[in-house]
């Protein structure tokens, strides 16, 4: 069984910065970390590979540095992986990074299964995985809480939804979006280390996938970010601080006036 698992190398930050002028975000000098919902789709392949065999291959799209994320995974268990990296694919929204991503799945040959994470943390769009599957015309399903069953023609799979789950039947090859629930990532072994400090990953341009200009990076990406701005807090509180019992019933007189005030008492 051949898999590929696309992953994303994303700010290892709660505080991520944007791009006012060209409304992408600011990478450089923040720690990078693969994008933690990926980790699963990378733990679900690995356990398929070591059910039926076969192969798991990470996909990254990035600058040089998401070389480490493909690593990674190959330190947690995948086998190979490629990197997509140029500077023309720069400031690609969902819809670009989608279409790259699929031109290079298909160079990469014939596959059963593509596993992505329910979507990434730092653009929280959940789009990459469907555009993928739109782009190479496959079956599609998201939110997968479990692969039930699965042989070289047919998946069965378990999607969460918000009622309960669905069971739905599909033909391979098709791609999988994947939710917490499916795992628990593993952590990398020393011997998975070891083989991924070895392993040479290619890199590959945009001489190698031989897209059109004009369909990359900042050109080719139809979302625009129109406007950045950081939203005013306009409630205004008072803050009542209690050190003995004197001050409590005196924050406690203030509410009840408070509540009263409101009529809500």
């Amino acid at each position: 069984m051949k898999i590929i698992v696309p992953i994303k190398q994303v700010p290892e930050t709660n505080e991520v910065k944007m791009d006012e002028e060209t409304g992408t975000m600011i990478r450089e000098g923040v720690e990078s970390i693969i994008n933690p919902l990926d980790l699963y789709s990378i733990e679900v392949a690995i356990q398929l590979k070591e059910r039926f065999g076969g192969d798991v291959s990470v996909l990254s799209m990035g600058p040089p540095k998401a070389i480490r994320a493909i690593k990674e995974a190959i330190a947690m268990g995948c086998d190979n992986g490629v990197l997509i990296s140029d500077r023309v694919f720069a400031g690609s929204d969902t819809w670009c990074t989608s279409y790259v991503l699929s031109n290079a799945i298909k160079q990469m040959g014939n596959y059963d299964l593509i596993l992505c994470g329910e979507r990434a943390t730092d653009g929280d769009t959940g789009q990459v995985g469907p555009g993928i599957a739109s782009f190479l015309d496959l079956p599609v399903c998201t939110y997968i809480s479990s692969i039930d069953e699965i042989d070289g023609k047919q998946v069965r799979v378990r999607r969460l939804v918000e009622g309960g789950y669905e069971i739905l039947q599909m033909p391979l090859p098709t791609l999988l979006t994947v939710v917490k629930e499916i795992s628990y990532p593993r952590l990398p072994t020393l011997r998975g280390k070891q083989k991924a400090k070895k392993v040479q990953i290619p890199a590959w341009g945009n001489k190698d996938l031989a897209l059109p200009p004009e369909n990359l990076g900042l050109t080719g990406s139809p979302t625009r970010v129109v406007k950045i701005f950081h939203p005013q807090v306009t409630r205004n509180g008072e803050k009542k601080i209690v050190r003995d019992e004197e001050s409590l019933n005196e924050a406690v007189s203030a509410l009840v006036d408070f509540l009263q005030e409101k009529k809500l008492i």
